[in-house]
């Protein structure tokens, strides 16, 4: 009788266990222009206090599933991580012509890529368990231009990480302005991105003496961590396993160096 009490004791008290802490997610509508955007923001409630946040802007498909779970992905690394909507509504497609009209309206307005990255950093900083003076950006394909743009406009990023962005070199006014530390994670052969814009990039950020690194995975091509890449069935488009791995390895060194 006197096991099956403590037995029925232990049953009781392990049920009125509070459930086990896990990330964390919502959608955020807010505003920019007098557009409304809805982003995705994650974080691991089992952690306490303030926290560095990490901005996440998606590929030019929109706030598909692979930006969401990036962002989940660094909620539990200890972020607290916003997905930006860079088109407005949370959209989303796998139709390239639909991408691609929907980059081209924000990459073609003069200004508008900055203004609404700059709407959804803002938005990250007022979360609460940010640490709002310690911030990050990562973006993967277009996402990663508009990183870049975004510490080219002089944000003060601790660091900017782009992941097969389509680069663009600064002016020597935008290298001057820059108040973040980047690494440019970068396909071997990845051909959107001609060899003197790379060349460019190199010597302007040099010139100016921008923190800044890049690192280069042989056989990759555009697109390589995307796991779904090579359904898109685009040419110099595709997904690569161990660059996809290494380049997500190197973002966390990374931050460990710089979000402190």
């Amino acid at each position: 009788m006197g096991i099956r009490i403590l037995a029925a004791a232990a049953c009781a008290a392990l049920f009125s266990l509070p459930a086990a802490a896990a990330v964390q997610t919502k959608e955020i509508s807010y505003q920019q222009g007098g557009k409304t955007l809805k982003g995705y923001l994650a974080w691991d409630d089992a952690r306490k206090g303030a926290r560095p946040g990490v901005l996440v802007i998606h590929e030019w498909w929109g706030l598909d599933d692979y930006t969401k779970m990036r962002t989940r992905e660094l909620a539990r690394m200890g972020y607290v991580a916003f997905a930006a909507d860079m088109y407005g509504g949370g959209v989303a497609t796998r139709d390239p012509k639909q991408a691609q009209e929907w980059s081209s309206g924000v990459d073609n307005a003069p200004g508008l890529a900055a203004a609404r990255s700059k709407a959804a950093l803002d938005i990250l900083r007022q979360q609460k368990g940010v640490e709002a003076k310690h911030l990050a950006a990562i973006g993967f394909c277009f996402g990663g231009t508009t990183v870049l743009r975004l510490a080219y406009s002089g944000e003060p990023l601790d660091a900017a990480v782009i992941f097969h962005g389509g680069l663009v070199a600064p002016t020597d006014d935008e290298a001057k302005a820059m108040k973040t530390h980047l690494l440019v994670l970068h396909g071997n052969e990845d051909h959107f991105t001609k060899p003197e814009t790379l060349e460019s990039l190199r010597k302007t950020l040099d010139a100016n003496n921008v923190d800044w690194y890049m690192v280069t995975y042989a056989h990759a091509v555009h697109a390589f961590t995307n796991p779904d890449a090579d359904s898109f069935k685009i040419p110099g488009i595709g997904y690569n396993k161990e660059a996809a791995t290494r380049s997500w390895d190197e973002m966390q060194r990374f931050f460990k160096e710089e979000l402190k």
